[in-house]
């Protein structure tokens, strides 16, 4: 049988590169398109030299992975870095079975006569997933050769992975994209800024407002039937049909393709059922018992497959906590949320402003605001009341509290946020946050202030904030 000749990886590897000929520029594909905002905090990363890092950019399928790495190539071209000094190519192409990441860098030696191991050279590895034992070599690279800037891409697996390996600590840093924020959805789109003012470092949130939220809600609505894939928010034509797109080309080849190569898994018809159980039922309290009980799959099959659901970057598991802001344990009933909201709507149907599934939709879309920032979040429970979101600070006190509604009664009412009020006086909270439908203000209740902002202002507020890498979501400061 004929060995792949070293050739032909030689001349894919340079397929991959077009810039290392003239005019030096990435591929028209990608240059067309708008960068996302996230590029200006991914780019410092890549160029730092000390200390020395591998970047790990992780992120869900289709949400601009690849276009970013390459929008990141040329700023580096742009910024004078020499053209046969960046190698860019994806790890789970045929060639590759078998070659390693030193093997890649030989063959791109051998292309341009850089030597990747006395040289500055910028490396960038897609899909690194498909790459067996890749934190083992990549760890070498980055311990041998201090000369070479690494980044690498993948999803699935790549999280899993590294959540529990921590042999790698110190050599890699970790940069999550998220789906599009509310924020980013209105940049790409170029619509008109709708929001006036200027979040800075001292009261984040009472620096902005809205002069038209009937317009903004309007946004805010496309934004969870559609907002969360670059190529769906851009597309009229895939906005027609979502469901051919998102469920098609993304949600089933995660589970059809990807977690059963990635994991073994064998049952993919349980699998599936269980993802659209859990989509259908985002936002909303779930006890693993029952749902095991319901659907017939073993506990430890269940646990299982929502560890493989977050790890696809699909949903997200919020932990509950007691009036008392204590862990429950063990964890008897948590929430599941799907990242991206407009998964919903390719799934069942778009909404419309009067769904009686808005309101989970609005919040599931504030947390997906809040998935890619480092702090972590909870939700309160207990027999008589709910908070929605909760953080814990270093000590596992309850440092801020927000109540998500799609609705202006509470203005006017706030005597009804009795849960909300009764938590933050336990925890001597002075404010919280709550968001409404269209009103914004500020009512004192029994010693707590708090504060109403309009839901779709407020994504807006914590998208702009995670590219400043600010995390508001009391109101009163950026974290």
């Amino acid at each position: 049988m004929k060995a792949i000749p070293r050739e032909q990886v030689i001349s894919h590897l340079a397929t991959d590169n077009p810039w290392w000929r003239a005019p030096h520029e990435i591929p028209s594909m990608f240059s067309g398109l708008q960068p996302r905002p996230y590029l200006e905090m991914l780019l410092p990363l890549i160029e730092m030299a000390t200390p020395q890092r591998a970047v790990v950019l992780m992120g869900p399928r289709r949400v601009g992975k690849t276009v970013l790495v390459h929008h990141g190539i040329q700023k580096l071209l742009t910024g004078g870095v020499a053209p046969n000094r960046i190698c860019y190519t994806s790890v789970d192409h045929p060639l590759y079975n078998g070659l390693g990441i030193e093997g890649i860098l030989a063959s791109y030696t051998e292309c341009t006569g850089i030597d990747y191991k006395r040289e500055e050279c910028y490396l960038f590895l897609d899909e690194i997933q498909y790459l067996r034992d890749w934190e083992a070599h990549l760890k070498s690279i980055v311990d041998r050769h201090p000369h070479c800037h690494c980044l690498v891409s993948g999803s699935a697996a790549t999280a899993l992975r590294l959540k529990s390996n921590a042999s790698v600590a110190g050599r890699f840093t970790d940069f999550m994209l998220p789906p599009l924020t509310f924020y980013e959805y209105i940049f790409l789109l170029g619509l008109s800024e709708p929001v006036t003012g200027e979040g800075s470092s001292d009261g984040f949130l009472e620096k902005i407002s809205v002069e038209d939220t009937e317009e903004l809600n309007g946004y805010f609505l496309d934004y969870l039937n559609y907002g969360g894939y670059p190529e769906v928010a851009l597309s009229r034509t895939i906005q027609a049909d979502p469901s051919r797109f998102i469920k098609n080309d993304i949600i089933d080849k995660i589970l059809l393709r990807d977690l059963p190569n990635l994991y073994g898994v064998q049952d993919i018809q349980e699998l599936n059922y269980l993802f659209t159980t859990l989509a259908f039922n985002t936002a909303a309290e779930i006890s693993p018992e029952r749902l095991a009980q319901g659907s017939g799959v073993a506990r430890d099959t269940l646990d299982r497959y929502i560890e493989y659901l977050e790890a696809a970057f699909l949903m997200r598991v919020v932990n509950r906590v007691d009036r008392s802001a204590r862990r429950l344990k063990p964890a008897n009933y948590f929430k599941v949320y799907l990242t991206n909201p407009s998964i919903h709507a390719a799934l069942f149907s778009p909404l419309t402003d009067r769904h009686n599934m808005l309101e989970n939709l609005v919040e599931t879309a504030v947390l997906s605001q809040l998935f890619h920032s480092d702090e972590h979040f909870y939700y309160a429970r207990w027999n008589k009341g709910e908070v929605n979101i909760v953080q814990l600070g270093p000590n596992q006190k309850a440092i801020a509290a927000v109540e998500v509604k799609f609705s202006d009664r509470y203005l006017k009412k706030p005597g009804e946020l009795r849960p909300l009020i009764e938590f933050c006086r336990e925890h001597r909270l002075t404010d919280a946050l709550v968001t409404s439908k269209t009103q914004q203000g500020v009512k004192t209740v029994e010693g707590v202030t708090l504060r109403f902002f309009p839901a779709s202002l407020y994504c807006y507020a914590l998208g702009y904030a995670a590219n400043q890498r600010r995390y508001a979501p009391a109101g009163t400061g950026a974290g």
